[in-house]
């Protein structure tokens, strides 16, 4: 997940637009939300043997705006990479709540935290969404928490450790 902020804009700006997104994924034709710090029970209902569930996409790396040519490039690899792992996965959106923004993605069933967050790497995503069956959402970060992002934001995983004596 990224923005449509061109070069590096500060983490913890990203975060907040993050969490403010709106996430929505399709099964059948219609589209259904997903919401960090709620559960996801339709992905639950539709995926009755999945334990977990991701959602991560390919477009605009590390939050760097790219061409639209360059995310369906990107794009076309991750779903390869999602085919092989065999996993189940549907197709998905983020976007900004007044729609200036809207990033296609996808939502994967039952990949291994692992494996969710190498693909997450591999792609150069700053972000994701993670739910564990029963669970809330959880926006994963792949980056260190910026000093100026308050403790409080109870549904956020920072990925990288502070460096050491900080």
């Amino acid at each position: 997940m990224s923005s449509p902020i061109a070069g590096s804009a500060p983490t913890a700006n990203l975060v907040r637009a993050y969490l403010a997104a709106e996430y929505r994924w399709q099964h059948g034709g219609d589209w259904h939300d997903l919401r960090i710090g709620l559960p996801a029970p339709a992905l639950e209902l539709l995926y009755p043997d999945a334990g977990s569930f991701g959602l991560l996409s390919a477009w605009n790396p590390r939050s760097v705006e790219c061409t639209e040519l360059v995310n369906r490039e990107a794009d076309r690899a991750l779903h390869q990479d999602l085919v092989a792992t065999g996993a189940s996965f549907a197709a998905a959106f983020a976007s900004a709540s007044n729609r200036s923004w809207r990033e296609p993605s996808w939502v994967v069933m039952g990949l291994p935290v692992e494996r969710f967050d190498a693909l997450s790497r591999k792609y150069g995503q700053l972000g994701t969404l993670w739910w564990t069956r029963g669970r809330p959402g959880r926006l994963r970060i792949d980056a260190v928490r910026p000093v100026d992002f308050a403790d409080d934001e109870e549904h956020v995983d920072w990925l990288q450790p502070p460096p050491a004596g900080a």
